[in-house]
C-alpha cells in the first residue's frame, strides 16, 4: 500500500530535525526528472536501510514524512528499495566477480549504487543497459568519492555483459 505524502504528517520529537538520521545528505537542487530524483532518493534510502538496518516500511514512511518523496516517481523509488532490500545479497554476487576487492570493503555509497544498477540491470530490462549505467555514474559523480563514478561505470560495465549479454550483442 502506497500512503501519500499529504497522509502523513511528522511531528519532531525535541531537538530532532529530521526523521532520518542515517540518510545521504541531499543536494541543494535536484536535477533532472521524477524516475532520476526516484534513483537518487532510492540511493539515500539504501544507503540508510544498509548502514542502520531500518525496516524498508519505516524507510519509506519516514522519508514521506520529512517530504522527501515529493516530485518524485514514488512507485519507481519503492520498486527499487523493495527490489534491492529483498534480493541484495543476489544482487550482490552479480556484480561481486567484477571486483578488485570484496563488497564489504565498498564505500557504502557506491556500494548502495552498485545495488541500485545492478537491480535495474537484472529486473528492469525495459531500460535499455546503457542509460542505467550513465544514471549510475551520475549518482556516483552527486552523492560519491572523486573518481566513484569511473569505478562504477567500470563495475557496471562489466556487469551488464553478463546480465544483458543479448542486448549488448545486438547494439553491434
Amino acid at each position: 500500500m502506497i500512503i501519500s505524502d499529504d497522509q502523513i504528517q511528522y511531528q519532531p520529537a525535541d531537538g530532532d530535525e529530521s526523521p532520518d538520521e542515517e540518510t545521504l545528505p541531499t543536494p541543494a537542487r535536484v536535477p533532472g526528472g521524477a524516475r532520476i530524483r526516484a534513483r537518487m532518493a532510492a540511493v539515500q534510502a539504501i544507503y540508510q536501510w544498509r548502514m542502520s538496518g531500518t525496516d524498508v516500511g519505516e524507510l519509506i514512511l519516514q522519508f514521506a514524512q520529512a517530504q522527501r518523496l515529493r516530485d518524485l516517481d514514488r512507485e519507481y523509488f519503492e520498486v527499487l528499495l523493495r527490489g534491492v532490500a529483498y534480493d541484495g545479497k543476489a544482487l550482490e554476487a552479480a556484480f561481486d566477480k567484477h571486483l578488485s576487492r570484496p563488497a564489504s570493503q565498498l564505500d557504502p555509497v557506491e556500494h548502495a549504487i552498485l545495488l541500485l544498477a545492478t537491480f535495474e540491470l537484472r529486473d528492469r530490462i525495459e531500460i535499455p543497459f546503457a542509460a542505467i549505467i550513465n544514471e549510475a555514474t551520475n549518482l556516483a559523480k552527486v552523492f560519491g568519492a572523486t573518481d566513484g563514478h569511473r569505478f562504477i561505470n567500470g563495475v557496471l560495465d562489466a556487469t551488464a555483459r553478463s546480465l544483458r549479454a543479448d542486448e549488448i550483442r545486438g547494439r553491434r
